[in-house]
């Protein structure tokens, strides 16, 4: 693609550029995308409502740039190679020209079952190509998907479901993710007992899980599909979107207890994620491309489907897991089918670290180029091990900073172009204006410094709101600091102005590169019968990054490990296994001020094991609280 930047030079011009004339600048890297009709201004924006429009006035559909334009002269090439979770069965190859036909036909089962441009559509699939088909048949019609990650609980299934009113819901009789076999049609069907405003569920056939098909309600993907083929004409033509019409919700935690609505728009969001796809990963059109995400989360959005394919590249996409039915399996695929580009997060590394080096023995890793890294910061153990014996001392890595509400990488260096620091993302891309901020609102200019990360312009990627509820995105993001985006992150900038991050600053853990909000799994928590009151906080843990320590006061009917049992069932009833707490312990009390606020920098200290030196106590309403808890912590670790 020709706005790829490929040396230093021109990384640094492009950034000059990007700042002095952003509207200029971006007005040139979208002239490379499809329109159906041109924009009549760039961008206009503010942060106080917040209100960000770029583009305005454009007409476009993200699939036409995602497929369609890449027919002519790459219709053969592969789209998606896709590997399935038992290496025994057969993988699947789909050209640009298959997905096309394959997105155009269940774009007229979305249609059959009364699904229009505007309505919401919840995707609960496993990582099979009809997640990636079903997410751009409702972008080819215009309506917005809510794809919600396997792993989640009925009930967050329907907070998310009742949250954005979803007519539709598509899901599969079952899943496979290692040795385990997810009744996902299951689920869905326990969560749509307090959902009023869906209309049909269309099921897929992937397990073979006997699940019950309500009459009126349930349809198989298969039936509908057979029914489209019997009606004659399968094209279907794209939905003219404005350049602002949603294209997407996407739910991640924030520091209250409920998930919220992240909302991404179509033509910011799509040419940011194309633009960043080629320059992070200098993608050439040759090479074999392995997110290892799952399309639940952003990564897989923006780094599995719609940036991928807006640049006509092959993107691999994994049904399972790292370690299934060895630690050797990543290898296995990078070898299988020769990947040139791998994309994955620092919690995977560390894990197969762990398993050691055995299972790279007789692994064909030469045809890595590219290493990439995403999720968490990486410590500089695992990018050493990650640079060695993956990428052979060759491959450069691009550690990426970014989040769901960014749409889009925002911090990393351009692999072989950038300077790379081990742990740093190093520094912003085009288009992205950094600053470090400290407590008292004041913007750090020099260098050597740590402060809380902020952005002070926006870039076409970011959120728009958040759904159905404004004034929560303003509040959350925009009202910390006047006329800044904050990240909820801090940073440090070293003397040569390189960025590394240092974790999250709010009440918001990242374990193994998701965000989970302390306040969610308290809630959780505190609905099992025996809890009166918990805490949670994050700790360092030697593979997740960051695990999950819960500090609770229960009365015990039964043995404490019999209700520590009960109360990680009930965390994952209501969230899903991946909110579990790492550790339990049991309190008499928690530490409080007078006013009742719990002092978590102390519950923090001990989790880390860090006891030397807690501070002033003295506004606690009983400080000897604190020695308890630290004895208790302490037989704990025995």
């Amino acid at each position: 693609m020709s706005f790829q930047i490929n040396t230093f030079e021109a990384y640094q011009a492009a950034y000059d550029k990007s700042v002095s004339d952003p509207e200029a600048f971006w007005g040139e890297i979208a002239e490379h995308f499809f329109w159906k009709r041109k924009w009549t201004n760039v961008l206009n924006w503010n942060f106080k409502e917040p209100d960000i429009r770029w583009f305005e006035g454009a007409k476009l559909n993200i699939t036409e740039n995602c497929l369609d334009r890449h027919i002519y002269q790459n219709g053969d090439k592969p789209a998606i190679i896709w590997e399935p979770n038992d290496p025994q069965e057969a993988h699947r190859v789909l050209t640009y020209k298959q997905l096309l036909a394959k997105v155009e036909q269940f774009a007229h089962v979305l249609k059959n079952n009364n699904v229009k441009k505007g309505d919401r559509v919840c995707i609960y699939l496993p990582m099979v190509p009809e997640l990636a088909i079903a997410t751009l048949a409702c972008a080819r019609i215009g309506a917005i998907h809510s794809v919600v990650f396997g792993g989640f609980s009925a009930t967050s299934i329907a907070d998310r479901i009742n949250d954005a009113e979803c007519k539709l819901v598509i899901t599969s009789d079952g899943g496979f993710r290692g040795n385990k076999v997810l009744e996902l049609k299951n689920i869905v069907d326990d969560a749509l007992v307090q959902c009023k405003s869906v209309e049909r569920v269309i099921v897929l056939t992937r397990s073979r899980t006997p699940v019950s098909m309500i009459k009126g309600r349930d349809v198989w993907w298969e039936d509908e599909i057979s029914k489209v083929e019997t009606q004659g004409n399968l094209a279907c033509p794209a939905e003219e979107m404005d350049s602002e019409d949603p294209l997407f919700i996407l739910y991640t935690s924030g520091s209250t207890g409920t998930p919220k609505g992240v909302v991404h728009s179509t033509a910011g969001y799509m040419v940011y994620t194309g633009y960043t796809f080629s320059n992070v990963f200098q993608y050439q059109p040759d090479e074999v491309y392995f997110c290892t995400a799952d399309i639940g989360w952003i990564t897989g959005h923006s780094y599995i489907v719609y940036g991928p394919l807006s640049q006509g590249a092959t993107s691999v996409m994994f049904e399972g897991i790292p370690t299934f039915p060895d630690a050797g399996r990543f290898w296995d695929i990078v070898a299988k089918h020769k990947v040139n580009i791998l994309y994955t997060a620092p919690t995977a590394i560390r894990s197969l670290m762990a398993f050691g080096d055995e299972y790279l023995e007789n692994k064909d890793l030469s045809s890595i180029r590219k290493l990439g890294s995403v999720g968490e910061p990486i410590n500089e153990e695992a990018w050493n091990w990650f640079s060695e014996k993956i990428g052979g001392g060759e491959a450069p890595i691009t550690d990426t900073w970014w989040q769901t509400e960014n749409g889009g990488i925002l911090i990393a260096p351009l692999a072989g172009v950038s300077p790379t620091i081990p742990g740093y993302a190093m520094l912003p891309l085009p288009g992205v204006q950094p600053c470090l901020m400290d407590e008292n609102g004041k913007e750090i200019v020099e260098n050597d410094v740590t402060g809380n990360l902020c952005i002070k312009f926006p870039w076409p990627g970011m959120l728009r709101t958040t759904w159905g509820d404004h004034e929560r995105c303003k509040k959350t993001y925009f009202s910390t600091y006047e006329d800044m985006y904050f990240t909820g992150d801090g940073c440090y900038r070293n003397k040569d102005g390189y960025y590394r991050i240092t974790g999250r600053v709010d009440d918001v853990l990242n374990v193994s590169g998701h965000r989970i909000g302390t306040a969610e799994v308290e809630n959780a928590i505190n609905m099992h019968s025996d809890v009166v009151e918990s805490a949670i906080v994050g700790y360092p843990h030697s593979v997740k990054g960051q695990g999950i320590y819960a500090y609770v006061i229960a009365n015990h009917h039964g043995n404490e490990d019999e209700t520590k049992q009960n109360i990680l069932q009930t965390v994952t009833r209501l969230i899903g296994a991946i909110a579990k707490p790492d550790v339990i312990q049991f309190v008499d009390d928690l530490p409080k001020t007078r006013s009742g606020k719990i002092m978590r920098r102390i519950l923090r200290k001990i989790a880390e094991g860090d006891t030397d030196n807690f501070g002033d106590t003295s506004t606690l309403l009983d400080p000897s609280i604190v020695e308890k808890i630290v004895a208790g912590a302490k037989e704990q670790k025995k």
